[in-house]
């Protein structure tokens, strides 16, 4: 049966999205870790099978640390990609007093999406990074009624926990986008898109004539990220995102033309797109 990786514990984001992109489907197991490496080197290692990780949030942007593995630590696959609506909700043990709150606990991620809020409500809490969103819930759920957490209505579901403020990230146009790795490519779609990698020379206009190889075969390039290299300050690496698949004559020739002329080029794959309802 199919091991699939996920950040735990249970009642996380990543869980939902884990269990969209296997909607309607029960033969696999789910995998609960505590970081978003180690379901990427479980992956790598043949542990599990496929690991779920957040790659790029609509309102904090990259999740860097799932690029800089992808790109550097493992030679592993991009099969699928979910985007889920993040809504962040205040959670709290049932028969506490909003007034005593003194703890604010979450992941970093969430803490970010809802900066206003907590600003505006909760200037003389102090905040606390977790891991997680759930591992924050299952502690609110035990604790000395001076404590929420920032997480899902599943978690609030999953430690019995009271919802005292729903909805409350800054836009209501919060998406993470999660992608699974694996060591198995997809199958190609009608609609895909397709992951790369890549360095430059140091030399003037060396990124440009790369994009320009998109413009030039007419590929749409969905997004752009850059990433500090970590061998020497001022080098980058690139991640693009582009529409179409490997397979297809004009993405195959244009990639072909890109690691002609890139110092480091790395393909994580191509996949189906997600459409977001």
């Amino acid at each position: 049966m199919l091991k699939i990786g996920f950040l735990g514990p249970k009642g996380t984001f990543s869980q939902e999205a884990l269990l969209e992109y296997k909607k309607g489907e029960k033969d696999f197991v789910e995998c609960a870790f505590n970081t978003f490496g180690e379901i990427i080197n479980a992956v790598n290692k043949d542990e599990i099978d496929e690991g779920i990780v957040p790659i790029e949030n609509s309102l904090e942007g990259a999740v860097n640390a799932t690029l800089d593995t992808l790109a550097t630590d493992v030679d592993l696959l991009i099969k699928a990609e979910i985007a889920i609506e993040v809504k962040q909700n205040l959670l709290v043990r049932k028969g506490t007093n909003i007034e005593n709150i003194k703890y604010i606990i979450s992941h970093p991620q969430p803490i970010g999406q809802c900066r206003n809020y907590l600003e505006t409500n909760f200037n003389h809490a102090e905040i606390r990074f977790l891991y997680s969103t759930a591992e924050a819930a299952r502690q609110v759920a035990e604790c000395d009624f001076n404590m929420a957490a920032i997480g899902s209505l599943t978690a609030a579901k999953v430690y019995g926990l009271d919802v005292i403020a729903e909805g409350i990230q800054d836009s209501k146009n919060n998406y993470t986008r999660f992608v699974v790795v694996s060591k198995t490519a997809a199958e190609k779609a009608k609609n895909n898109k397709t992951s790369i990698v890549f360095s430059t020379e140091d030399k003037p206009g060396s990124l440009y004539r790369i994009l320009d190889i998109f413009n030039l075969w007419d590929i749409n390039m969905t997004r752009i990220e850059s990433r500090p290299a970590k061998d020497k300050l001022g080098n980058y690496i690139f991640f693009v995102d582009l529409k179409g698949h490997i397979e297809d004559d004009d993405v195959r020739d244009a990639l072909t033309m890109v690691k002609r002329k890139t110092s480091f080029y790395k393909f994580l794959g191509s996949y189906p797109e997600f459409v977001i309802k």
